[in-house]
């Protein structure tokens, strides 16, 4: 049955509120867009697949940027040799061998880097009527929260999708888009999503989804590299809080 609301000029016929022209979902990618940590977070997960699959790996900085967790754990299991038919369920020993010892090694002084401008940013954003915040992160949720809590950061994302909800960065935005109309009852058009990220992925993703995309070079990709993915706009990094409300405001 329906939910008891009017079908008005404000609302649809489920009782949720139209976005109309202006309301903005603004969805955050986590490492190298919000916070660096530095490598610890990524060198705990390779130590974590190698306990599991018992060699030590090769890799580099790339296996990791803009992926889901899920799919970086399963790349590296792969290269070490692990039986395909095998390696969802020792993904799982992976991430929770990982998120065991997460809290402890991000709790060392300076362990998580707030990026420059992001707590102002944030701040102005949260305050900002138009503005819905949320999360796409290939973190799992849990990840998350571990890195962006101890900073005060996780405060400001209600809703989000995590990189438990699915393997390819592209499956993420769908379910943060559905979270966030559910949490904030209203409908948002797709010209006013953003997805905001450091990475190729985050440009890729956003335009397979249909959604506009603010690249940030702060984190291992280049700008050069992220201005030929063609991104709505790209930025050095989020601390030019007025230019960057005024990118949102287009």
């Amino acid at each position: 049955m329906k939910i008891g609301v009017a079908k008005t000029q404000n609302y649809d016929g489920w009782g949720f509120k139209l976005a109309g022209e202006k309301r903005k979902l603004l969805l955050f990618d986590i490492d190298g867009t919000l916070i660096l940590t530095g490598g610890r977070a990524g060198r705990l997960m390779l130590r974590c697949v190698e306990q599991e699959a018992g060699q030590s790996l090769e890799y580099s900085v790339r296996d990791f940027v803009g992926f889901t967790d899920r799919f970086i754990i399963r790349k590296l299991l792969l290269r070490a040799g692990v039986k395909t038919a095998e390696v969802e369920s020792r993904i799982d020993r992976v991430i929770d061998c990982y998120l065991q010892a997460l809290g402890k090694v991000l709790s060392a002084p300076e362990a998580i880097r707030v990026l420059p401008g992001v707590t102002e940013l944030l701040r102005e954003l949260s305050t900002n009527g138009e503005v819905a915040l949320g999360l796409v992160t290939g973190n799992v949720r849990e990840g998350a929260r571990a890195k962006l809590s101890p900073v005060g950061l996780f405060q400001y994302f209600p809703v989000g999708a995590f990189g438990d909800d699915a393997m390819e960065r592209h499956l993420l935005p769908p379910i943060a888009v559905a979270r966030a109309e559910n949490h904030f009852q209203t409908r948002f058009h797709r010209k006013n999503i953003w997805i905001i990220g450091d990475s190729p992925n985050d440009v890729r993703c956003a335009k397979l989804n249909g959604l506009r995309c603010l690249a940030v070079a702060s984190g291992v990709i280049s700008k050069e590299e992220l201005a030929a993915m063609k991104p709505d706009a790209l930025v050095s990094n989020l601390s030019q809080t007025e230019a960057i409300l005024k990118i949102f405001k287009n």
